[in-house]
């Protein structure tokens, strides 16, 4: 596998025909957008990965750091730039805090990872409250910024360590967290090594607000002028009259201008729908790729005449919410996975379509294969994460189901851990959960208002 950075999950249109042109010259059968906003493409020789690696760093594509003990790929709202009830745009900042980051990726004594990213709204898709280092936009066009946390084993929301930051000071609070790490991090258990960890190794969150203080104020006092500038490249397309409108199509607050949503199953697009939507785009100025968290993308820039050729291209989107659930690639192809995460998710899919469960009826899951939380398991109103359960004595295929997750700045929380369901009843527990939401007439949300403990319910038989 070979993972390809895309700094704040923007795509151009030259990287995309990069994408593009070595899926058709080495015959890429598997690609898979990450919930980190990259991209990564499967089941390759080892000379075709030397090779693009190379190639790739030709076309502006930085490989290094995609894996391994390095500063991973900087997150920000895909939308970041076109919202219109955004704070401001975060984009030229996440762009600048991952050139930043690539200064400094082969220095001593990092973390096991060092996720860091940008949020614009409090939608909060990026998870920034929760990250190892996550920049939150304040609508007085600052900052709040929060650190040590994550998801996977351990899990931890971040600390808030600083308010009101100048979005031009955002690199001395990056190096901050590099020191802090350097001074207590755990370099002596691999599975701790991870930012997380030093909330309880410190004494606790205030504790570890007052050590990363500490060193922020030691980066201020080097006199080392760390000061970014950044500047958002403005859209200069305007629309031409032509008008588009549909589920999957978003207006803009560049007046004319519209994005398209697209989600591929399980963020796996077809190579070739991939290569054709690259052709499309050539023709289309100003026109780019932005990658979501969830494993989504969206077009954007379009006019509506081209949103109409861009929506007939990616047909094979998701249909339903529920079908834009969650999933990392799974057991079947990850060295670390335990279960077949996509292999599940594709069965509940078409479980609930033969079942004509309404769109709404059930939530978008997160499905991870393993405790790592690559499916953001953890975070979804329901989530799922590989497992095994004894019958009869014999262990057998199994996800760990959690409920109640919530991403949403001010109201995060961590799904409560419910037990094991068999992997091969899951699509029979979500079809008679849809039903049972359908059949009183609310979407999914209203229902657990209305009802907070249906789920369990429900998925008590499946449990036993």
């Amino acid at each position: 596998m070979l993972r390809l950075r895309m700094p704040a999950g923007r795509v151009t249109r030259d990287k995309l025909a990069f994408t593009a042109q070595a899926i058709r010259e080495h015959t890429i059968g598997r690609v898979h957008f990450t919930t980190c906003q990259t991209i990564q493409l499967h089941d390759l020789s080892q000379r075709t990965v030397c090779t693009l690696i190379e190639q790739a760093l030709d076309a502006g594509i930085v490989t290094l750091g995609g894996g391994g003990d390095y500063p991973r790929n900087v997150m920000c709202p895909p939308l970041s730039g076109v919202q219109a009830d955004e704070y401001f745009d975060v984009l030229p900042w996440a762009e600048a805090a991952g050139d930043y980051l690539l200064h400094f990726i082969k220095a001593e004594k990092m973390p096991r990872k060092l996720k860091v990213c940008f949020s614009n709204s409090p939608a909060n898709v990026t998870h920034a409250t929760f990250r190892d280092l996550g920049f939150v936009a304040r609508a007085d066009g600052k900052f709040d910024v929060y650190s040590a946390g994550g998801l996977g084993n351990n899990p931890k929301l971040g600390v808030k360590v600083a308010e009101a930051v100048d979005p031009t000071q955002i690199l001395y609070y990056i190096k901050a967290m590099w020191l802090t790490f350097r001074a207590y991090g755990n370099y002596e258990n691999r599975g701790k090594a991870r930012t997380r960890y030093m909330q309880e190794a410190l004494g606790g969150p205030e504790a570890y607000a007052k050590a990363y203080a500490e060193k922020l104020d030691e980066v201020f006092a080097a006199g080392e002028d760390l000061t970014v500038h950044a500047e958002a490249a403005p859209v200069t397309k305007t629309g031409d009259g032509t008008v588009v409108g549909g589920p999957r199509i978003l207006p803009q607050k560049q007046p004319g201008l519209y994005a398209v949503v697209w989600h591929p199953i399980g963020g796996q697009p077809a190579p070739e729908t991939l290569c054709a939507l690259s052709d499309a785009l050539q023709k289309m100025p100003e026109t780019e790729l932005r990658l979501a968290p969830d494993e989504g993308a969206f077009i954007l820039n379009l006019t509506g005449a081209e949103a109409e050729k861009v929506l007939e291209i990616t047909e094979d989107s998701a249909r339903t919410l529920f079908e834009t659930s969650v999933s990392c690639i799974g057991g079947t192809v990850c060295q670390v996975g335990m279960r077949d995460s996509q292999g599940l998710l594709a069965a509940c899919v078409k479980a609930v379509r033969e079942a004509n469960i309404p769109d709404g009826a059930l939530p978008q899951m997160h499905i991870s294969g393993c405790a790592s939380s690559c499916g953001t398991h953890q975070i979804g109103t329901i989530g799922f994460r590989g497992a095994s359960k004894l019958v009869d004595g014999k262990a057998q295929a199994a996800f760990t189901l959690f409920v109640g997750g919530c991403d949403k700045q001010d109201r995060e929380a961590l799904g409560r851990e419910l037990g094991a369901i068999l992997a091969d009843q899951i699509p029979t527990f979500l079809v008679e959960l849809g039903r049972t939401v359908a059949a009183s007439g609310k979407d999914f949300a209203a229902w657990r208002a209305e009802d907070p403990t249906g789920v369990d319910r429900i998925a008590a038989p499946y449990l036993a």
